[in-house]
Order: C-alpha cells, then sequence, then structure tokens
C-alpha cells in the first residue's frame, strides 16, 4: 500500500488541510494500493504561494542552471525505471513491458529532447532596433490526465522549467501515485522549493481553485472537451492563459491503393494502444466502399490477436462508460466484427473489454461522433477521397489522424485536407520535436519541441 496524507509544496511533503482521502485501486485485481488526500483550495493556496515566492528566483536564474535540473531528474528516472514502469503498470493497468517503453521511455525522451533544444533556442533577437526578449510566463497550474500519468506531466513542467515557470500540478485523482513518485525524485534531486508543487484531489475542488486562483498566470490542462469547457469558464475571469489539449475521435483514412494488410495492421495497432484509451486513438477507420468487408475480415483477425498486449481499463467508472458506447453502438444498428458488451473469457475479475470491431457504421452515429476511450473501431465505408476527406472532418473534434496510401504524394495531398493538429501517414509516426495539438474542440495551443517550450514564454520588446 502507497499511502499518502500529504501534498508536496515549498520543497517538503506537507499536510493536507483536508481530511478526505482519495483510493487508488489496481484495475486487474481490483483492489486499493493506495489512497491519497482529497485535497483543498486551503492546500492551493498553499501551493501557490510557494510557486509564486520561488518564481522570483528561478525565473531569473540562468538557463544552463535549469537544464542541469533537468539532467539529474533523467538521470534519475533511468535509474528506476523499472520501479516507475512498475508502479504506472499498477496503477494504470497498462502491460509492465509497455508501461517501459511507452509510460516512462517517453517521458524520458521529452525531457533529452528539451535539453537539446536549450542550448540552439533563440531567447533572444535584435528586430529593427528593439531587444525582443522572452521571458517565463510565471506561476503554471497543470491539470493532467490518468491515461500517460507521467508524460502529461513532464510534457508540461519540463518546458515550462526550462523557460522559468514554476508549477502547481494537480494530477488525476485516478492515477495519483506516479505523480507523488515523480515529486519524490525532484525532492530528491534538491530542485528548489517552490519551483514544483503537488496537490492531489477531484477537478471540481482542486482543479477549479487552481484555474481561478489569482495569482496563476496560466493554466495547461489535458482531460476531455467538457472538462476543458469549465477550465476555460473559470480561468476566463482572471484572463489567464489557458493552453488545452482535449478529446479526439480520429479518423484514420485507408486509400484505396494502400496494401490492406500493412494498413489495417497500423490501424488497429495505434487505436489499441493504452486499450483504446488515449485522446489520439484512430477509432474511425474510414475504408473505400468495396474494401469494407476485405477489411472488417483482416481486421478481425487482429483484433482477437491481441490477447495479453491489451490490458484492463482503468476504472469501473471507464468500464461502464465503454460498455454503454458497445451497447449503443448495437441499437443504433451497427455490426459487431469481434468484440462487443461484456468481459473476455477468463478476465471475470479486473475492468476488461473485449477489442472491439463495428462495421456498418454511418458518420452520424454516437459511436462515430462521441470520445469513447476504449478499443473500439468503428469501420465506415466512403465513395472517394473527397467522401473521406468530408467523413473525416464531419466532427467537433480535430486532434489526430491517419493517413494510409500507397501513393505518398496522394496520402499527403489527403492529410493536408484534414482539420486535426496532427496527421500520421503510413503509419504512427511519434515526433518529440515536432508539435502536438489539436484543431476545433480538441484545444488549443500546442505542446512537444519549440513549440512546447513557447508556450510557457511572454514576449518583451526592449525599444531602445
Amino acid at each position: 500500500m502507497k499511502t499518502y496524507d500529504t501534498i508536496y509544496a515549498d520543497g517538503a511533503f506537507i499536510p493536507s488541510e483536508s481530511t478526505g482521502t482519495i483510493e487508488v485501486r489496481n484495475p486487474v485485481t481490483e483492489q486499493v494500493i493506495g489512497s491519497v488526500p482529497e485535497g483543498s483550495s486551503a492546500d492551493v493556496d498553499k501551493a501557490v504561494a510557494a510557486a509564486r515566492k520561488a518564481f522570483e528566483t528561478w525565473g531569473q536564474s540562468n538557463v544552463e542552471d535549469r537544464v542541469k535540473y533537468l539532467t539529474l531528474l533523467n538521470e534519475q528516472l533511468m535509474g528506476r525505471m523499472n520501479e516507475l514502469a512498475s508502479l504506472i503498470t499498477e496503477e494504470l493497468g497498462m502491460p509492465e513491458n509497455l508501461s517501459q517503453m511507452i509510460q516512462v521511455g517517453l517521458p524520458m525522451g521529452m525531457i533529452s529532447n528539451y535539453v537539446e533544444i536549450a542550448d540552439r533556442f533563440e531567447w533572444e533577437a535584435d528586430l529593427n532596433g528593439s531587444l525582443v526578449v522572452k521571458e517565463p510566463i510565471g506561476v503554471v497550474g497543470a491539470i493532467t490526465p490518468w491515461n500517460f500519468p507521467l508524460h502529461q506531466i513532464t510534457c508540461k513542467i519540463i518546458p515550462g522549467l526550462l523557460a522559468g515557470c514554476t508549477f502547481v500540478v494537480k494530477p488525476s485523482e485516478v492515477t495519483p501515485l506516479t505523480a507523488y513518485f515523480l515529486a519524490e525524485v525532484l525532492n530528491d534531486i534538491g530542485l528548489p522549493p517552490g519551483v514544483f508543487n503537488l496537490v492531489s484531489g477531484t477537478g471540481p475542488v482542486v482543479g477549479e481553485a487552481l484555474a481561478a486562483h489569482p495569482d496563476v498566470d496560466m493554466i495547461s490542462f489535458t482531460g476531455s472537451t467538457a472538462a476543458g469547457r469549465r477550465v476555460s469558464e473559470v480561468a476566463s475571469k482572471t484572463v489567464k492563459r489557458v493552453a488545452l489539449e482535449l478529446g479526439g475521435k480520429s479518423p484514420y483514412v485507408i486509400l484505396d491503393d494502400a496494401p490492406i494488410d500493412e494498413a489495417v495492421t497500423a490501424g488497429i495497432g495505434q487505436c489499441y494502444l493504452n486499450s483504446g484509451q488515449a485522446c489520439v486513438a484512430w477509432s474511425r477507420m474510414l475504408v473505400p466502399q468495396d474494401k469494407v468487408d476485405e477489411v472488417a475480415a483482416k481486421a478481425k483477425e487482429i483484433a482477437e490477436g491481441y490477447g495479453a498486449m491489451l490490458g484492463p481499463l482503468v476504472s469501473q467508472t471507464q468500464w461502464d462508460r465503454v460498455q454503454g458506447y458497445l451497447n449503443l453502438g448495437i441499437e443504433e444498428g451497427a455490426e459487431v466484427v469481434t468484440g462487443g458488451p461484456g468481459k473476455p473469457e477468463g478476465h471475470e475479475t479486473g475492468y476488461f473489454v473485449k477489442p472491439t470491431i463495428f462495421k456498418g457504421v454511418t458518420n452520424d452515429m454516437t459511436i462515430a461522433q462521441e470520445e469513447i476511450f476504449g478499443p473500439v473501431i468503428s469501420i465506415i465505408g466512403y465513395d472517394d477521397d473527397d467522401d473521406a476527406i468530408r467523413i473525416a472532418n464531419d466532427t467537433i473534434y480535430g486532434l489526430h489522424a491517419g493517413v494510409y496510401g500507397g501513393d505518398v504524394e496522394r496520402a499527403k495531398k489527403v492529410a493536408r485536407r484534414i482539420r486535426a493538429g496532427n496527421v500520421d501517414i503510413n503509419g504512427q509516426k511519434a515526433n518529440l520535436s515536432a508539435p502536438f495539438g489539436g484543431y476545433k474542440q480538441s484545444g488549443n495551443g500546442r505542446e512537444w519541441g519549440t513549440y512546447g517550450l513557447e508556450e510557457y514564454l511572454e514576449v518583451k520588446a526592449l525599444n531602445l
């Protein structure tokens, strides 16, 4: 059991002002494995005050000194990689080999990338006699989701710390133990007090207190579109900067010249990553009408072979949500190719779901419009490239997409017309230097690379 009764503020683990606790369950066993405080607005006040005080020094520190701490952090994560991956597997459910590679490996790559960026980033420039300087925005409230509990924190705090910002982090109450692990590591490497602060708790209490706080200069939020709307509303009262990375209903267009086996394999692998619990999941597979049955047969074969590669969903709440969508898809007339409602055989305990493929889906069905956040793919037929693009863009979302085709130049033309912040061509590509973020109701702002660093900077002109 990993039981915490503290928040982390001003360089110390201190008792929470709240007496409430939040239990953390293992998604495989359904057993309680730890607990954290159900933080309060008073906890947020303490953490923000510490961050505000620390900003006066950290914001004026040398970039080289900030980079030293990032390097120390990466060294510590490298040395404790197995321990950290085991913890994430325990509270999230992703198989441990994938946790090592993705849940820990991706954040480590992120840190290394920013260490390199620091050397070449243009912090100031002369512009017709004016000196244009880039300065840290100040105190940042980071509100992060449960599906990538370390990565979603590091992709906010690493560029922010490099910029000179200080942080108050509210991790998801579903997977908060990883955030406490990170706080312990940052404490061990001697990060100055108040630069990083952690308050566990719920969105309506801790999240809203952060978003509303007058001494918080920026909110960086990753989560559902509905929650993002609320964060924006609360934050608007103090006109703070808000960066949002929200939901998605990503299309995956298989062109008529694509090699079917390769294309379907790539599409299912991307959608089923983290058991479908990813905002970038290609959950709508758009296929030429005359190839729907061929694609469905191949998708069935691949999905039914996933076995141990597919972990459980994170919670009973999430399991219930996905079951609701599976039943709704059937009610609306979609055909189950494989999977469907209920638990897989041999998994009576744990929040496991069947990897599911639907066909006969039209883009106006609920399962084609709403984010399911589970291993569920809807195969949708299209007539020609223009029709595929129309269907791809027929959504409130615009976070991610994929295109697979035999002619790369043609695939690029299709990709350019899809209204999404990221489009992978001929397979999943993760480029930590490229910008990551969404169009439309998938959010605003960008993470990763220099684009992510810019989010945490103000621009000032010194007119000489």
